[in-house]
């Protein structure tokens, strides 16, 4: 058996969650957004999946420790920006053991980068004890989603941006893709939500929930900022052969007048639970609901993120997991 980037919805060993710590990042909104991370942290540890809350300074971790239960683990770590789902590990299996692949990272095209960024995942590799291997080529977890059989999908937007590998093609990203992670398909979806500062990242657009199925919002008013941009990835996936599957995207949501990159899709797959992010719209019931209809084997629950999006992110850019192993599952 070769190597290959587990889907999400594999058995985990643990979860990675990154706690806000930066006022400036969240301004007006740091309290709340820890407060929403910490409920997601809780949720997921109340369902029996070990939880590792990392935490940046004293201060930080009791805070932290206000808001969680004992069942979550704070996990003192130098990092900047909470979205582990870009800079944590990503990890490969061949079916009998796991190891780390480090990608470079830039700060989404030189944006934003902060102390710890480039390095938290090469240490969260170590503490757990698995080896690494290191690529040159620029990539963020959240820029790629694997549904377990070697096929992956992201954008043109996030991974032929100049901004990321100039001197890399298309063709060129695939032969690492499938060296690095495994995958020997690319479905290459166009653009990404308006306004996400990643630069379209696949994780806030299309998300697979099956071999072959991806699921992809629907416009839900005539106003909603991404019709076309949804539109668009349904057409590429269907006529790529994936089976699409549509859900009520949240709709205009706006902070300050500025469209914000809201999604239901960047909902966080656990071992027990599929945690859906929610903003207030009046149709974060559907959402939710048509979620928890594509996965029956697990609990489907929504939770307010409304304050984390105010940073730049939601519940599945802030977590990342760690796939278990054969072993550690009990299939052996």
């Amino acid at each position: 058996m070769g190597i290959l980037m587990p889907p999400e919805w594999a058995p985990q060993d643990c979860l990675w969650i990154g706690f806000p710590h930066l006022a400036d990042e969240w301004p007006g909104f740091l309290a709340r957004a820890q407060e929403q991370i910490a409920a997601f942290a809780n949720v997921v540890a109340e369902s029996g999946q070990d939880i590792r809350l990392l935490v940046r300074d004293d201060a930080n971790a009791a805070r932290a420790r206000e808001l969680v239960s004992i069942k979550v683990t704070l996990d003192r770590q130098t990092y900047g920006d909470i979205w582990l789902r870009d800079t944590g590990p990503l990890i490969v299996a061949d079916g009998k053991s796991r190891t780390a692949r480090r990608f470079g990272f830039n700060g989404w095209g030189g944006k934003y980068l902060m102390p710890g960024d480039q390095t938290i995942g090469e240490e969260l590799a170590r503490n757990m004890g698995l080896p690494i291997t290191r690529s040159q080529m620029i990539l963020e977890g959240g820029a790629i989603d694997g549904d377990g059989t070697g096929l992956a999908a992201t954008t043109e937007q996030c991974l032929l941006n100049p901004n990321r590998n100039p001197g890399m093609f298309r063709g060129e990203i695939e032969i690492e893709l499938q060296t690095m992670l495994g995958f020997e398909r690319v479905l290459w979806l166009g653009e990404g939500l308006v306004n996400d500062h990643t630069d379209g990242h696949v994780d806030n657009l299309a998300r697979f929930v099956g071999p072959n199925r991806i699921v992809i919002p629907q416009a839900t008013r005539t106003e909603d900022p991404n019709a076309a941009i949804y539109a668009d990835a349904i057409r590429r996936a269907e006529a790529f052969g994936v089976e699409v599957a549509v859900i009520p995207s949240p709709g205009l949501i706006t902070r300050d007048g500025e469209i914000e990159p809201a999604s239901y899709v960047n909902f966080a797959i656990t071992s027990h639970l599929v945690v859906v992010p929610t903003f207030g719209s009046p149709h974060d019931n559907a959402g939710v609901a048509a979620i928890a209809e594509l996965f029956p084997d697990r609990a489907t629950v929504g939770l307010p993120a409304d304050a984390v999006l105010a940073g730049g992110g939601g519940f599945h850019c802030a977590s990342q997991q760690l796939p278990a192993t054969a072993a550690s599952s009990g299939k052996i």
